[in-house]
This record gives structure tokens, C-alpha cells and sequence, in this order.
């Protein structure tokens, strides 16, 4: 299937800021089966040329790729509003739950507007429903939360992101990173420069990966709820397990 709203990565391999001789390569080591690469959609909540939230998740992407996962940014420029006549049909939101189904992990990173997120990222989280079609493209999957800021350090975002996060059923890590003044940590080719922004981005996908591995094995299991056997009047002695439905294999 050919997809028309993923972003390619430039210069995928070259990282500056960062210092390879302290990055964990194999992060999850131990945790878990790591083969095949773990899959991580990305998404980013600003349509503007210079966004910091989707150059964010672009370094957020290489580190992925240097860990050996495969990544998926997600272009929302044309998602139409929620609820908007034929919304479920339009080309972008079907292409966006397509790689949510992909995906075992995502990253949200948004800017923070008015003390919340952008419309923009709460655009792309609305057109994620907790089911669909007996599918559920978001229950189980692990999430790394971010955001840039365009003054002083805040977490309002990542919180409200948080939230979202537990809403959607998902495994939301522990670490976060919030990016203060973000205009001023990006050199004009759009790369990010060395800082502890950075180190905090580096230390979030590292945990990503592990838990995403962690998780792996026992995704089916951990989103497997009493209501939702008791409402499809499925039983446990059943051998068919209603939970299977919380992750897609495509």
C-alpha cells in the first residue's frame, strides 16, 4: 500500500548532538524478542514551515532508527475537522488509523498554545477512535509524550498529553521532554544543537524502545478486560480471546 502522508526523514543517519559513545544501540537488551524492529508512529502538532514540534520528532526519529526500530511521521496537514461530512472517509484519516494500526508504540509531541495543546495534535488524536471495526488503534501500545515551548519550560502539553494517553488505553512511559524556547535549540538547517533538551529526547526514546519490548509479549494480556468478555458474551473457558482485538497484525 502506498501511503501519501508520511514524511520522509533527512539525513536519517547523521545525528550531531549526539555522542554515540554513550548511546545504548541495543536499549532493550534482555527486556524481551526485539526482531522484528519495533514500530513507531510519530506525530507532531504544527502545520508551520519551521515547526519545532515535528523537528523534535524528526531527531526523535533518527535516535529510534539508530536503535534499531522503523518509524512512521505522519503529515496531518490535510485532516479534515472531526465530525466534518464523509470525515471517516477522507483519504488522511484513513491513512492515519492505517499506521496506527501498524504501529506498537507512538511519540506525541506538541507545541504548547495558551497554556494546551495545538489543535493540531488534538486533531490527530480525535480522529483515533478507542474501537474500530473490532479493531482498537490505540488500546495496548506504548507512548512517549513531548513538547517544545516558545518561552519558558512548562508541562502543560505533555500532561494534558498524558492524559489523553490513559484515555486511549495506552502504555504512556514515565520520562517526558519538554523543549523551552524551542527557536533557539535548532541551528538553521533545522538541526537540533547539543543540550540537555537533547540528552532528555535521547533518554525518552531509549525508554521507549524498552518498554515498547517490554510490553510486546504481553500487550494481549494487559488490555484484556472483564467488561468488554462480559459485554461480547465471550467467557474465559472460551479459547477465542476477545483481548486479540487490541492489537492489529497487518
Amino acid at each position: 500500500m502506498t501511503f501519501a502522508r508520511l514524511r520522509s526523514l533527512p539525513d536519517p543517519g547523521h545525528l550531531p548532538a549526539l555522542d554515540a559513545a554513550y548511546l545504548s544501540a541495543e536499549p532493550a537488551r534482555g527486556l524481551g524478542p526485539t526482531d522484528p524492529a519495533p514500530r513507531i508512529l510519530l506525530l507532531y502538532g504544527s502545520l508551520r514551515e519551521r515547526s519545532y514540534s515535528r523537528l523534535c520528532v524528526e531527531e526523535a526519529a533518527r535516535l529510534l532508527q539508530r536503535m534499531g526500530c522503523e518509524t512512521r511521521i505522519f503529515d496531518p496537514s490535510d485532516l479534515p475537522l472531526p465530525g466534518a461530512p464523509g470525515d471517516d472517509d477522507h483519504p488522511a484519516v484513513r491513512e492515519l488509523r492505517e499506521h496506527a494500526f501498524w504501529s506498537e508504540g507512538m511519540v506525541w509531541c506538541s507545541p504548547e498554545r495558551h497554556g494546551q495543546v495545538s489543535g493540531v495534535m488534538k486533531l490527530q488524536i480525535d480522529h483515533l477512535p478507542l474501537s474500530l471495526g473490532g479493531m482498537r488503534p490505540t488500546q495496548g501500545r506504548t507512548l512517549a509524550v513531548m513538547q517544545v515551548s516558545g518561552g519558558s519550560q512548562s508541562f502543560n502539553a505533555v500532561n494534558t498529553l498524558r492524559l489523553l494517553g490513559r484515555w486511549m488505553r495506552m502504555v504512556t512511559i514515565p520520562n517526558q521532554s519538554s523543549v523551552a524556547k524551542a527557536f533557539q535549540e535548532f541551528d538553521e538547517a533545522g538541526r537540533m544543537k547539543p543540550s540537555a533538551y537533547y540528552e532528555r529526547i535521547v533518554d525518552v526514546m531509549e525508554e521507549l524502545v524498552r518498554f515498547t519490548i517490554l510490553v510486546r509479549p504481553h500487550a494481549v494480556q494487559l488490555v484484556d478486560r472483564y467488561s468488554e468478555r462480559k459485554a461480547a458474551g465471550v467467557p474465559v473457558e472460551i479459547n477465542s480471546d476477545l483481548s486479540a482485538i487490541a492489537i492489529a497484525t497487518l
